[in-house]
């Protein structure tokens, strides 16, 4: 239980803080924002406020603090990452619909 904590718990630290590929290091992790807009711009997604507004409050009522977002394009698929109880739960949702596919803590 200890390393299972312990290794989400450097999950955790190390998504939250780890720069993307081909910036400066100490910049602002901006590869998946952009790649999120161009997807919108282009109409293949919903924007991340609106991904967020369906998510993020029933996710609050459950006690998870939102920590940020993950963009995997193709396939429009956003995962939001929430910290519950010392472990990071990472929500799967399609960026076409809005739906949630699937969930870390089920």
């Amino acid at each position: 239980m200890l390393v299972r904590l312990a290794l989400c718990s450097l999950l955790a630290v190390s998504a939250v803080a780890a720069p993307a590929a081909g910036q400066r290091h100490g910049g602002p992790r901006r590869g998946d924002q952009q790649r999120a807009f161009e997807a919108r711009q282009s109409g293949r997604i919903l924007p991340l406020p609106e991904i967020e507004k369906r998510i993020v409050p029933s996710e609050a009522k459950r006690g998870g603090q939102y920590i940020g977002f993950d963009f995997q394009d193709p396939p429009g698929i956003y995962t939001l990452k929430f910290l519950r109880d010392g472990t990071v739960i990472w929500v799967v949702v399609d960026g076409r619909s809005g739906q949630i596919l699937g969930r870390t803590d089920q």
